[in-house]
């Protein structure tokens, strides 16, 4: 089934409002949205006599910038750096819970204090 945008090329101007609707089809995007990426200097803007125009391609590429990073969790139940040799050493079971070892709750809160103190 043909969409209404088949027939749009990804370098063809569109008005920001048109651009929207082509590039964002199912929603989740608008105008405003649009015209503040390209403030941020993500969404290529094309100004033609008082009026913003942008591609399909330009659209894909502010996604690209856009796009998150996975960051890797601080802690969690799984083993996710061992080898299968260090897993089966490991003491840990299976579903118990593994935080970063880099300081205890109890030094943070002393550290906070001291700060508090010093200050």
């Amino acid at each position: 089934m043909a969409t209404a945008n088949d027939n749009i090329g990804p370098d063809e101007p569109l008005r920001l409002v048109d651009a929207v609707r082509y590039g964002f089809p199912h929603g989740g995007m608008t105008l405003s949205g649009l015209r503040k990426e390209a403030k941020r200097g993500r969404l290529a803007v094309e100004r033609i006599a008082g009026k913003d125009f942008t591609t399909l391609r330009a659209i894909e590429e502010m996604r690209r910038l856009c796009h998150v990073q996975r960051r890797a969790p601080g802690s969690g139940s799984g083993r996710s750096g061992l080898t299968s040799e260090r897993a089966s050493a490991s003491p840990m079971l299976p579903g118990s819970f593994s935080t970063a070892a880099s300081i205890s709750p109890r030094d943070a809160l002393l550290a906070k204090l001291s700060k508090r103190k010093s200050a």
